[in-house]
């Protein structure tokens, strides 16, 4: 009777107290509160995670780190009300930290090098009888496929887990709920200098199938525009509640006295500010910095920027006007100093003949673009693709697709009437953001034809069909003839050009930002 009580006191149950106690292959860690949580001493997934008392974990997938290590070195230490679970590979080393009275797990991830084992990201997954309400758009349990093994159909409405993104620079808190329960990811601005992208970047936070699947990010192959960093990924953290969303701003400088390795503490970083100038009146200013080693953004605003707690190091320093680079600078940073660096667009402003959308990186206003980032572009909800017939003077934007496809949408043409003043030489403008398949613009303007341009550096990765628009912003000018435009009516066709193909929305294609003639 007194060994089977003494197993009792090693079941994956609610403690009597805050700790941690380990037997066999189960370490089972307790908040003090309502939160107790189970790691496998021999992969250091989590196999258990209960809130008063629910369980959360789903049993036939863990709680993991990538895909799952594999096999890895766990062990823990308890120390004046903080209790660290350190799981250890030879390229990997992973923190799952809990404070006393807590119902919050705080996570810190190291990585000398991208793992083979999948994509670095923090995965849970979770008993979705417990948590059912996940976000809508990435609901594919019983879909039929659309595209790839990612993309499907649920009762007339494209589904998938990329159409939970958000861009990195406003996704600090995003979770599932159920009934007086909900599970968050907290992701502190900070905790994305590892990652790859910049602010604009966005990835997979939810998938509903069978399980309830939460995830952060830290690299993937998803639309990626460089290369991945390595390092000390966090802290960020796991936060269970009774169903509210916790703030963005968790105190996490507990954990600068834990000796995590690759984690460096606030007094060996440093801090800039800066001014701005010469950004269109209107539009969101952000300001991006980056090396090989780490990256930072600032939203501006009134001129006038600041950002703190950034490592050591030389910075390239990007001025976005919305989504697109408008000027650029560099800025040096120091341990516990602060550096300034002032900025100003260097865009060409130019007078136009007439234009078509915003010069701002995104194809905001245009056909299709209030969709694109929650369903696919086959979805029946979107507006008729085209091909579309824009004419000057007369349509909105709103008529001009976001994105043109080489086998369902091409060509795109405007007309436009001239006065005699608007004619003689002129260039036509076009702004990209991305491009699929070596996708990119050729245009037909009355009887003369432009030369091809060279293809745009290639991204791997499927880019507008999962919900994205942000790739490689692209300029091409074409500049027409003098004695091309008459006075009176034009026709200018764009036609989507490239050395590869595709069927329908697969095929090579670009995301527009905006024209003008000039």
């Amino acid at each position: 009777m007194k060994s089977f009580l003494s197993l009792l006191a090693f079941a994956p149950a609610a403690f009597a107290a805050f700790g941690v106690e380990t037997s066999g292959s189960s370490m089972v860690v307790d908040s003090g509160d309502a939160l107790v949580f189970t790691v496998s001493t021999k992969s250091g997934d989590i196999t258990s995670i209960k809130y008063s008392g629910t369980e959360l974990q789903d049993k036939s997938k863990f709680t993991q780190l990538s895909s799952g290590l594999g096999s890895a070195d766990v062990t823990s230490t308890v120390d004046s009300g903080v209790a660290v679970v350190t799981i250890s590979t030879n390229i990997i080393t992973h923190y799952y930290i809990v404070r006393e009275g807590e119902n919050t797990i705080y996570i810190g991830t190291n990585a000398s090098e991208e793992p083979e084992v999948g994509e670095l990201r923090f995965i849970a997954r979770l008993n979705k009888d417990a948590v059912p309400n996940g976000i809508p758009e990435s609901e594919v349990d019983g879909g039929s496929v659309v595209e790839g093994s990612d993309v499907f159909e649920i009762d007339g409405e494209t589904r998938s887990k990329f159409y939970s993104s958000v861009r990195h620079i406003e996704d600090n808190v995003h979770g599932v709920t159920g009934d007086g329960v909900g599970v968050y990811m907290v992701i502190p601005a900070t905790s994305y200098e590892k990652s790859s992208g910049g602010p604009f970047h966005r990835d997979i936070n939810n998938q509903g199938t069978a399980q309830q699947e939460l995830y952060w990010y830290m690299n993937s192959n998803h639309e990626q525009t460089e290369a991945y960093r390595t390092g000390f990924f966090g802290p960020y953290a796991m936060a269970v509640t009774s169903g509210d969303a916790p703030s963005a701003d968790l105190d996490m400088s507990f954990i600068e006295d834990l000796g995590l390795d690759g984690y460096v503490a606030s007094s060996d970083r440093g801090s800039v500010s800066g001014t701005y100038s010469g950004t269109l009146d209107g539009l969101d200013v952000t300001i991006g910095f980056s090396n090989s080693d780490a990256q930072y953004w600032a939203s501006a605003s009134g001129g006038k920027f600041t950002r703190d707690a950034m490592l050591p190091g030389t910075y390239n320093v990007t001025l976005f006007q919305g989504e697109l680079e408008a000027g650029t600078g560099s800025v040096t940073i120091s341990a516990g100093g602060s550096a300034s660096v002032d900025l100003e667009s260097s865009l060409e402003i130019p007078e136009t003949v007439w234009s078509i959308g915003t010069v701002d990186g995104t194809p905001a206003g245009f056909l299709n673009a209030d969709k694109i980032e929650k369903m696919h572009p086959s979805d029946s909800r979107m507006g008729a693709w085209g091909p579309v017939t824009f004419t000057i003077g007369t349509d909105d934007e709103s008529a001009f697709p976001m994105a043109q496809f080489q086998a369902v949408n091409d060509p795109t043409t405007i007309s436009w009437s001239a006065g005699s003043g608007d004619i003689g030489e002129r260039t036509l403008r076009i702004r990209t953001t991305s491009s699929f398949a070596s996708g990119r613009p050729k245009i037909t303007v009355n009887k003369w034809s432009s030369d091809t341009p060279a293809a745009p550096a290639k991204i791997d990765s499927r880019g507008v069909t999962r919900g994205t628009w942000r790739g490689n912003n692209q300029v091409y000018d074409y500049v027409i003839p003098d004695g091309t435009l008459v006075a009176g009516d034009n026709t200018i066709e764009i036609s989507v050009v490239s050395g590869s193909s595709g069927e329908t929305f697969l095929s090579p294609n670009v995301v527009y930002d905006s024209l003008e003639l000039i």
